[in-house]
């Protein structure tokens, strides 16, 4: 079983930063963590994934260039900081696990979700 827990979503002016965290607890096995987001009236999307192991990063088209995620191992923690945001990026953002088989991108690959954490941009 795997837990997570999202913090550090808030309120920012667009072109700001923010960095979102999703601490981890409980053990799985080649796990891979993810981050989705999802705005009001829209599908779900994936943003981001990292594999815990490898430390390899994979980035959706809304993430490419302005955010990056990380892992601290020691923390049990993943990161995604958001740089130059939009207001098109305001939405709940989501960490999830995929500790099986299936791309990362796929948002039915994921075992483990939280709860979530707003995120709101203004113009």
């Amino acid at each position: 079983q795997v837990q997570l827990a999202e913090s550090g979503g808030g309120m920012v002016q667009a072109g700001g930063s923010l960095r979102v965290s999703c601490v981890r607890s409980g053990y799985t096995f080649r796990p891979y963590f993810g981050w989705f987001r999802q705005a009001p009236g829209k599908e779900r999307e994936f943003v981001a994934a990292i594999s815990w192991h490898e430390d390899s990063p994979w980035y959706g088209v809304p993430a490419q260039g302005r955010f990056t995620i990380s892992r601290d191992k020691a923390k049990n923690t993943v990161y995604l900081q958001m740089n130059r945001l939009k207001p098109e990026d305001t939405g709940v953002y989501y960490c999830a696990a995929h500790t099986g088989s299936g791309s990362v991108t796929d948002i039915g690959s994921y075992d483990y979700w939280g709860q979530g954490t707003q995120v709101t941009v203004s113009s």
